[in-house]
């Protein structure tokens, strides 16, 4: 089986730490691929290494199987790439923009104008073409920078933190769209993101990436389940008695349940099958529902397991992944 990045043994070493210690894994094509990971974790030097801004100091990385270290041109032939710093000229025009950018991929007036056409079109901005990038919107500059990196029709696109800084409403046009791409062209997407939502929205599958090692991979459903804990129901009822505690306890998809300051805190493995049961039982036993909300597991909670922290926005902020490494976290008990 081909794989769009396949990933042997890569180890980076600083003078002082080692960034990225040993990474093995594989990325099928057509996926969208997304790597976590606190600031200094590894992942800003893993992907510079993938776009042949840095080499490895040993092990070996393929686009499309095309060695990083050996085909660095035919790689960048074969990858779009869309930083978390904006970069397109505000004095240009979108076409201007993308224009100058698909010259540098040597692309034809012809195929030029018909990337470029179709492309903004896709993002909704054929409209606004001419129109200056200094009057776009965040939202409006970010789609135009997707479609920049799409130019030259790329077999892989990296973004790092394609929705940072974007109000909610810019971020979801953001993820319809990366996943309208995906569905039309088939094109692999490689996302750095620590907006735990949007990963577990747009991202068949997902690393965590520590001290430079990869500590969890999977599904985002399947790294939520990996951890073992479970879905709480959170209720208050009208008329609670002793013996619906009672009742609760018996039935065997609840795995515990619990009276906290008035309401009821049941654990149970899949809350959104579990609720409709349970509301039924309910309404059998006679009582009434006053308050009910769900706490499902989140990839926040598979992050703390697997890291002991949380991904705060400070942190993503330190550092493009692009434009420049940050320092690399040290392993406990070492000293630079």
């Amino acid at each position: 089986m081909a794989y769009a990045v396949e990933i042997q043994n890569i180890i980076k070493k600083f003078p002082s730490v080692t960034a990225v210690n040993d990474v093995t894994f594989n990325v099928d094509e057509g996926e969208i691929f997304g790597l976590l990971g606190p600031n200094g974790a590894g992942k800003t030097t893993l992907i510079r290494i993938l776009t042949c801004i840095m080499k490895p100091t040993s092990g070996q990385a393929k686009i499309r199987e095309f060695d990083v270290v050996r085909y660095p041109a035919r790689v960048r032939r074969n990858i779009g790439v869309v930083s978390q710093a904006m970069t397109s000229d505000l004095d240009l025009t979108a076409w201007e923009n993308m224009n100058i950018y698909a010259k540098y991929f040597d692309l034809p007036k012809k195929q030029r104008k018909e990337n470029i056409s179709y492309l903004l079109k896709i993002v909704e901005l054929e409209d606004r073409a001419k129109d200056l990038v200094a009057t776009y919107s965040g939202g409006m500059r970010r789609r135009l920078e997707i479609a920049r990196g799409l130019v030259h029709r790329p077999y892989i696109l990296f973004l790092d933190e394609p929705t940072i800084g974007l109000d909610p409403q810019s971020r979801r046009v953001i993820w319809d769209l990366l996943q309208k791409i995906r569905k039309e062209t088939n094109l692999t997407i490689f996302i750095t993101t620590h907006y735990m939502d949007e990963a577990d929205v747009l991202c068949d599958r997902i690393a965590i990436i520590d001290y430079g090692k990869i500590v969890a991979m999977d599904s985002p459903s399947n790294l939520k389940r990996s951890i073992g804990g479970f879905d709480i129901i959170e209720v208050s009822l009208s008329n609670f008695t002793p013996s619906v505690m009672e009742r609760l306890k018996a039935m065997k998809f609840i795995k515990e349940v619990a009276e906290k300051e008035g309401a009821l805190r049941i654990s149970v493995e899949d809350a959104a099958k579990s609720m409709p049961v349970l509301i039924e039982e309910f309404k059998k036993m006679g009582v009434s529902i006053l308050y009910l909300a769900i706490h499902e597991q989140s990839l926040e909670d598979v992050f703390i397991h697997y890291t002991g922290k949380t991904i705060r926005e400070a942190e993503a902020q330190k550092v493009n992944m692009f434009l420049g490494a940050g320092v690399p976290r040290q392993l406990p008990g070492s000293r630079i």
